[in-house]
């Protein structure tokens, strides 16, 4: 245990300096809290459902909780319940076992409702398509409002996804610019 220790306080801290652009992403971030309170009154909860994902899009969804993109301090933050969420957001091809419970967190949510289907799986099933066991994408079973592919898709094309699904709640506001 002490060489380990002792080389521990030989090598000292071993880490990158912060990007300059972290102070960007701050201001950038208040902005889009701003316009979240804006639109909404109140900040974003989003509600997740994997559908029957492989869990490639749940690992980048867990980033976006992370330090480096601080979901929360942009005013949006994750709930167990639907009850209590503005957003549903759902990963995977909708398999038959999960149609009926995503239809029923679907109907749960409080008007207006806005649906985000995440990864090719969800966008149109994927490589997994539709078949006996799956439905096919989230659109065959909910009306979605935004789209977000790739497998999986990285944390900033998810972040883009949810403030495009956002800035569609502004429909009289043109100049926008939440999703850029």
């Amino acid at each position: 245990m002490i060489p380990i220790l002792l080389k521990v306080l030989r090598t000292g801290i071993v880490s990158e300096a912060p990007s300059a652009a972290r102070e960007e992403w701050r201001t950038r971030a208040s902005a889009i809290q701003a316009d979240i309170v804006r639109i909404l009154g109140r900040a974003l909860v989003i509600r997740h459902v994997d559908a029957g994902s492989c869990n490639g899009c749940e690992l980048e969804i867990h980033a976006l909780n992370n330090p480096y993109y601080n979901l929360e301090g942009m005013g949006i933050r994750f709930a167990a319940s639907p009850r209590h969420a503005d957003m549903l957001l759902v990963t995977g091809p909708v398999t038959l076992n999960m149609e009926r419970a995503l239809r029923i967190a679907y109907e749960a949510m409080p008007d207006p409702k806005l649906v985000v289907a995440v990864g090719d799986c969800g966008c149109d099933g994927g490589i997994f398509g539709q078949g006996c066991a799956t439905r096919g994408g989230v659109a065959k079973v909910l009306p979605v409002d935004v789209a977000v592919p790739g497998c999986p898709p990285p944390p900033v094309a998810l972040l883009q996804g949810i403030l495009t699904a956002i800035a569609a709640r502004a429909p009289d506001n043109p100049t926008h610019k939440l999703a850029k």
